[in-house]
């Protein structure tokens, strides 16, 4: 698995929509908190607490890492992922930049 590069500032072109896209699926979203609860997060651990195969954890990281939201660091034939919390932060501020304020949200 490749490292995805560290940027600061806003998201790349179409990001918005990758990450989006990778938070819709649940059992990503499921894997993506798992691997926020730890500071580096191995993988044989996502294989250990998720009742899936080792093929799909790593769909599920390679989304997760197109989309920028984590990065993997290989050591031997061990992989350790973080979560680019700064990915998250610029995600959320662009989420509520396109949907506006809370003045205008619908409640139901």
């Amino acid at each position: 698995m490749s490292r995805t590069p560290r940027g600061r500032g806003s998201l790349s072109p179409g990001q918005f929509d990758r990450i989006a896209k990778a938070l819709a699926d649940p059992r990503r979203f499921a894997l993506l908190q798992a691997i926020a609860a730890e500071s580096e997060c191995p993988c044989q651990q996502l294989i250990r607490q998720f009742p899936v195969t080792k093929a799909t954890i790593s769909h599920h990281a390679k989304e997760l890492l197109r989309a920028g939201l984590i990065e993997a660091q290989r050591e031997g034939q061990c992989v350790f992922f973080t979560v680019r919390r700064e990915v998250l932060e610029q995600y959320t501020a662009e989420l509520l930049r396109r949907v506006g304020s809370s003045t205008g949200v619908l409640t139901g």
